[in-house]
């Protein structure tokens, strides 16, 4: 458990471990008994068997659950579904995450990233339904924009998608009629993609 953890980038994890109680009587062993793991994939469902050494020796196997808290990414108020996110709108706090493989432990890599889905207070936040928010819509107007050096162009275009931040979309020069290929950069704004995003 403490390795998934660690592998999770868990913040100050906790571990909770609880041996479902067998209907049969274990009987003693004369020697210590040993402990190896069966199936230790699922935290919420470990098999363990113990080994009582020797010529009278046993086999039992036992059924583990566990439970991992961590300090994760929680929404201190209701979100709605695609809105950005603000460092208000967040907090850590902690929280059973044995079925939530994908939380995240760091509130600045969150900001301005928004939901796929409404929020309640206190929903701890996955990686898996955070998007970057869409910047440009499909047929917006946007500002083209080429850098190069100390030499800034703009021109006027249209988006032919939508598109979130350093995602590649078609805009047509709105002067030559020209569809390019352009990076979103800000809101409105875009850059060729022959450019390397910044």
């Amino acid at each position: 458990m403490a390795q998934q953890a660690a592998s999770a980038g868990l913040l100050e994890p906790q571990f909770q471990v609880t041996v479902v109680k067998s209907t049969r009587p274990i009987p003693a062993c004369a020697a210590p008994v040993a402990l190896e793991a069966a199936d230790s994939r699922s935290a919420q469902r470990m098999r363990f068997v113990a080994v009582c050494p020797g010529s009278n020796g046993w086999r039992y196997e036992l059924l583990v659950r566990g439970a991992i808290t961590a300090q994760v990414a929680v929404t201190g108020s209701a979100v709605t579904a695609n809105t950005p996110l603000q460092a208000g709108d967040l907090a850590l706090a902690r929280r059973d995450v044995t079925m939530v493989p994908d939380s995240i432990s760091s509130l600045p890599g969150v900001v301005g990233l928004s939901s796929r889905r409404s929020l309640r207070a206190g929903e701890v936040l996955r990686q898996g339904q955070l998007a970057s928010p869409v910047l440009i819509k499909r047929g917006s107007a946007v500002s083209i924009v080429a850098r190069k050096e100390q030499v800034e162009v703009s021109m006027a275009g249209e988006a032919l998608d939508a598109g979130a931040q350093g995602e590649v979309i078609r805009v047509r020069n709105a002067t030559s009629g020209t569809v390019i290929r352009a990076r979103v950069v800000d809101a409105g704004v875009v850059e060729p993609a022959e450019i390397p995003g910044r």
